[in-house]
């Protein structure tokens, strides 16, 4: 089968403490780091058995993986296997980069996210230039508050014209329509971001040809509803792989709603829909 897997082990720690972010500045133990290394060890040997499968794999942590280096580790290793399509992982970018010359950069890719306040400018455009470089695929965005739109404007135009700037919106921020308009100018794809995506009953691909892994193995449809649907390391879970409609009232995240069936966003995303890479940057002038 073709499955698209996002993994989320317990590792909590984040170098940064974002106040508008959930992965906000933690320290997690020893033995803490040594739990999640080991599941995540576990993790990636189940992939690399998975060989009558093709998979792709979005790395979605509380934390900020890249700074340890198992994940660097891990992510490198998988990328070289025939049967991974993609291998992804949401980062703020303040790890090293040469890791990323022993990775296969066409099966590898970045969603990287700019945090103002967070690091210097430049120091966050130079990671950006060196990925380029590199030959890394990769997106870069912000979460769209008031005091992060100078800074959005200026990645904008600092950027290379391929790589996709996207807009978050901002968790309990409403947008007025001229508000809005400013940020769309940025990223025309952010209507589908600023309100929540009604979802109730509607056909999701999560839970048939998605899912969503823990720490434990423990699969769900996908982060957002809890309902268990076996374990991956068993393989219960295959049993529980059908479609089905979307259990909850509304979808408000991107690595949610990007999955739902109603609307078009596999083929605007085509080829790069767990790293945020539309298939054609779209463009708006301000």
């Amino acid at each position: 089968m073709d499955l698209t897997v996002l993994y989320r082990g317990p590792l909590a720690s984040c170098d940064y403490d974002c106040p508008y972010c959930p992965f906000a500045k933690r320290r997690d133990s020893t033995s803490q780091l040594r739990a999640d290394r080991a599941a995540l060890r576990r993790f990636a040997d189940w992939a690399t058995r998975q060989r009558g499968d093709h998979l792709s794999l979005l790395f979605t942590p509380w934390g900020e993986g890249l700074v340890r280096s198992w994940y660097r580790d891990t992510l490198a290793d998988l990328s070289h296997l025939p049967h991974i399509r993609r291998v992804a992982i949401q980062t703020n970018l303040s790890c090293r980069t040469d890791w990323l010359d022993t990775a296969d950069r066409d099966t590898l890719a970045l969603w990287c996210t700019y945090h103002p306040g967070q690091t210097p400018y430049d120091r966050f455009l130079a990671k950006c230039r060196d990925l380029a470089e590199r030959g890394v695929r990769y997106s870069v965005g912000v979460v769209g508050l008031p005091d992060h739109l100078p800074a959005a404007r200026r990645l904008r135009d600092d950027l290379p014209d391929h790589v996709y700037l996207w807009i978050n919106a901002a968790e309990g921020h409403t947008y007025r329509d001229a508000e809005a308009e400013e940020w769309t100018a940025l990223d025309p794809l952010f209507p589908y971001s600023r309100t929540p995506h009604t979802s109730a009953g509607l056909p999701c691909r999560t839970g048939e040809s998605v899912i969503s892994v823990d720490g434990e193995g423990t699969v769900r449809r996908c982060h957002f509803v809890s309902a268990e649907l076996g374990n991956l390391y068993d393989g219960t879970y295959r049993a529980a792989l059908r479609p089905r409609p979307c259990p909850l009232a509304v979808c408000d995240c991107h690595i949610g709603y990007v999955h739902l069936e109603t609307l078009p966003l596999y083929d605007v995303f085509a080829g790069g829909v767990l790293e945020r890479i539309p298939a054609a940057v779209p463009r708006k002038g301000r």
